[in-house]
């Protein structure tokens, strides 16, 4: 069991992110960053939107989402209901049929009333009553394209190629994060001990130099020329 708020406050403490950056990065409303953080669960949506988030959140800081989910599972979801207390019945007593025949009678003349105000409600309304319609939850998506952060580094950042349009160049400053759309980067790093590379919401992994140059897809990452 571990604290599930301190631990993603830590985490974004680390990498020297703020909660407007978070936002940014992940569609997450700011107000229910911080609810998460100080495990204020009822302040959020439903139980579904609560597992996206977590798990949105998490998965951007670097940790495993899946184990976030199953802590608070563990934690806040009861599974089941308690049974009922059985109480004992009253002892039976002659029972009046003149007045049974009175309420059956009643109750068909409740029954037709209600039939005839269904009738002219449907006549006079234009349409019939509709179901309830159901909502369905998804966890937020991912965000899409190349996300990074990380203070004292220096990154390159080319779109398909070493000779591709120039999309980002410059050192990192901390509390700096920056979003580029795309799909596939030329990157040249210095001083990459800070970095964080996410695409399309997964972590980029990189070789442990001081210098570096990768190409960046969504299926692979190499070393470039």
């Amino acid at each position: 069991m571990f604290e599930i708020g301190n631990s993603l406050r830590e985490a974004r403490g680390r990498l020297g992110l703020g909660v407007a950056q978070v936002e940014l990065a992940t569609k997450i409303r700011g107000k229910y960053i911080r609810a998460i953080e100080e495990e204020q669960f009822d302040a959020l949506p439903a139980e579904p939107y609560v597992k996206g988030f977590l798990r949105t959140y998490a998965d951007f800081l670097g940790l495993d989402g899946q184990l976030y989910v199953d802590e608070y599972d563990s934690r806040f979801v009861v599974d089941g209901f308690g049974e009922a207390p059985v109480r004992a019945q009253p002892a039976r007593r002659p029972v009046d049929h003149s007045f049974e025949r009175r309420a059956v009678v009643l109750g068909l003349v409740g029954v037709a009333a209600l039939a005839a105000l269904v009738i002219v409600a449907w006549k006079f309304g234009g349409s019939s009553p509709s179901a309830p319609s159901v909502v369905t939850s998804s966890s937020p998506p991912a965000p899409k394209g190349l996300v990074f952060s990380g203070p004292g580094t220096y990154i390159e950042v080319r779109r398909g190629s070493s000779t591709g349009a120039v999309l980002y160049e410059g050192t990192l400053q901390a509390g700096d994060l920056n979003a580029v759309p795309g799909q596939r980067f030329w990157i040249r790093i210095a001083h990459p001990a800070h970095l964080r590379l996410t695409l399309n919401g997964k972590v980029v992994s990189l070789p442990a130099r001081k210098t570096l140059k990768v190409l960046v897809t969504p299926t692979r990452t190499a070393l470039a020329g």
